[in-house]
């Protein structure tokens, strides 16, 4: 329980359930990213249990996941932290040392209203307000000249996410974005799914129309709902990020947007609402990965969201929007089978504001250390262009393979 950097001893991806737009902007390099923004706020304290606190089962009560051992009992990285049952691939991921597992991790948002917080998630900044491109679109801007060619970031989303706005991006199909349409990429899309009925009727309807299937909406809103065969519709979108990242001339970065997290009521513990939504995750990492197949060495998978929940259960047998939660950066890239956690304990004297999983790392931390170390983008410009005001994050080190 003491304060460190966990380590194994013996040493992908969500998406919207509707049909996306696809939003492309310049970029280079031969080292591949995926973003996957989990809208509605995970419950870090279920995907990541941290069984060996004294205090988690007491707190999380019937939401909480028992030890290593059981059938319904987590997936044990360490003595003290394990990951849901439910995320199986992920626990493979972090035995051949490709998973890196940060707890106690958030932004330096605190005020727990989701819009609020996935905009400092993807601004990058410390207030919600003031900018109005992404953290991503800045480094975007500031990556090292590359000689291949129509080198590519692709958002895959119902609108533009604001990580990925700004002067970079150059194709879109959004609204919120310029309008110019690369006629050469619609066709090289078409062609790619020409042969699989489900992708070739969902690019057509993209193409022709601003609404997804299942009408017009926001994709930034944290809730949705249950939808049968959600974890296939996932898996789908993730097979047509690693296809397009796969294919000639086709994307190196690409930004995933998934809703659903908001699990305010009868979230469930090892089975239920929260599982299958875990099960979709997992599945849809695993599907990535083995899309990408030749090109996964090389790949770096970050999964976040703009915070944790609440310690305790509510009164309807869910969590309420908390602070401090998990991320995820897993790939063949990644220099895996750490759990990186400055972990505070659940005591209620510890919990932030008597209810919250207290944030002891700043989630920029983490993408100074991936946009550094996987983009090559220099320390200086990360901390004047880049993450302004930034200062006290200091990015860390390690997590990509040399």
């Amino acid at each position: 329980m003491q304060r460190r950097r966990f380590l194994l001893g013996a040493g992908a991806l969500a998406a919207s359930a509707v049909m996306p737009e696809v939003v492309f902007a310049h970029t280079g390099g031969s080292a591949r990213l995926v973003v996957v923004i989990l809208r509605g706020a995970l419950d870090g304290l279920a995907a990541v249990p941290p069984y060996g606190d004294p205090d988690y089962a007491s707190l999380h009560r019937e939401l909480a996941i028992a030890a290593p051992g059981g059938a319904d009992g987590a997936l044990a990285l360490n003595n003290t932290f394990g990951l849901h049952p439910a995320l199986s691939y992920l626990h493979e991921r972090f035995a051949a040392g490709e998973l890196i597992v940060f707890d106690a991790v958030a932004s330096p948002y605190r005020d727990r209203s989701h819009f609020d917080g996935q905009n400092v998630l993807e601004n990058g900044l410390a207030s919600p307000i003031g900018n109005a491109d992404g953290w991503l679109n800045r480094a975007l801007a500031a990556l090292p000249a590359s000689g291949r060619r129509a080198d590519r970031a692709v958002a895959i989303s119902q609108n533009v996410p604001l990580i990925l706005r700004g002067e970079t991006a150059v194709m879109s199909k959004s609204p919120q974005a310029t309008p110019e349409v690369d006629e050469d990429l619609l066709a090289r899309l078409a062609d790619l799914y020409s042969k699989d009925d489900w992708f070739s009727a969902r690019l057509s309807e993209a193409m022709q129309t601003d609404k997804m299937m299942d009408g017009a909406g926001d994709s930034a809103s944290p809730k949705e709902p249950a939808r049968a065969g959600y974890p296939d519709r996932v898996t789908a979108v993730a097979r047509m990020a690693a296809n397009l990242m796969r294919s000639d001339g086709g994307p190196e970065i690409a930004v995933i947007e998934a809703s659903g997290w908001d699990t305010h009521a009868n979230q469930g513990g090892a089975k239920g609402i929260l599982s299958a939504r875990l099960g979709g995750l997992d599945k849809a990492l695993k599907s990535l990965a083995d899309e990408l197949a030749p090109l996964w060495p090389q790949t770096a998978v970050l999964v976040v969201t703009e915070f944790g929940r609440t310690a305790a259960v509510n009164g309807t047998r869910g969590t309420d929007h908390g602070t401090g939660g998990c991320a995820f950066l897993v790939g063949g890239a990644v220099r895996g089978g750490q759990v990186i956690a400055d972990w505070p304990g659940l005591r209620r004297t510890a919990l932030l504001d008597n209810r919250d999983l207290k944030p002891t790392l700043d989630l920029r931390s983490v993408f100074k250390a991936v946009l550094n170390e996987h983009l090559h983008v220099d320390a200086n410009t990360l901390a004047k262009r880049v993450f302004p005001d930034s200062s006290g994050a200091r990015p860390l080190q390690g997590l990509i393979r040399a």
